[in-house]
């Protein structure tokens, strides 16, 4: 998991990625009728080859626009969410513990005695990647909707941040005078003060 998280940051591969060849890429790709299934779909494999999501999520509402971008990204978080979730539920035990490592115990006592609440702290201020704590969350035998729920609300915020930031990256392709820096600033101050309130929440939910 770490190799190819730092892969995708640090190597030529993070070249790839990169915002304006996303967007370059996004326009195209919207012409296709299949294109948002796939980019739904998309999500999956990004998940457990962790492929930088807010990325995607970018790719997505530059193709599609806030509205429907946003629409997309939400699905396609929620079924690469069930796919970790189910796979943590046949892994074994021991599996599962190297793979969420040092965030196990805290995390799996957290996800064991408050479920909808832990899993909404988890998605908001991760305490490890995303699909080990789908994997985790699967194991410990959450709740499916008390983890479908949590991912909705944990996830939103950083959706809906991305697709503020998605739209005025379009503006700025199309005429960089049209970026409203107030909306900007104003969207990362309130995901940093959400982000504080969470992790202070997420703290005392494990103790």
């Amino acid at each position: 998991c770490i190799a190819l998280a730092a892969a995708w940051r640090y190597t030529p591969l993070s070249e790839l990625v990169t915002p304006a060849k996303l967007t370059e890429w996004a326009r195209g790709v919207r012409e296709y009728p299949w294109a948002p299934v796939i980019v739904i779909l998309a999500y999956t494999p990004s998940a457990f080859l962790m492929f930088p999501r807010p990325l995607l999520t970018l790719l997505t509402v530059v193709a599609f626009g806030p509205w429907l971008g946003f629409a997309y990204g939400m699905v396609g978080i929620v079924l690469s969410a069930l796919a970790t979730y189910y796979a943590g539920r046949v892994l074994k035990k021991e599996t599962v513990k190297r793979l969420a490592g040092r965030h196990y115990e805290g995390a799996s006592q957290a996800l064991r005695r408050h479920g909808l609440a832990a899993m909404t702290a988890m998605r908001i201020v991760p305490a490890a990647p995303f699909a080990v704590e789908g994997i985790l969350a699967g194991a410990m035998r959450v709740k499916v909707w008390h983890f479908t729920v949590g991912t909705v609300l944990g996830m939103l915020p950083g959706v809906l941040a991305m697709s503020v930031f998605g739209t005025q990256i379009t503006a700025a392709l199309e005429d960089p005078s049209l970026i409203n820096w107030w909306i900007v600033v104003a969207v990362i101050v309130a995901f940093a003060a959400m982000i504080w309130y969470f992790k202070r929440k997420l703290t005392a939910t494990k103790g």
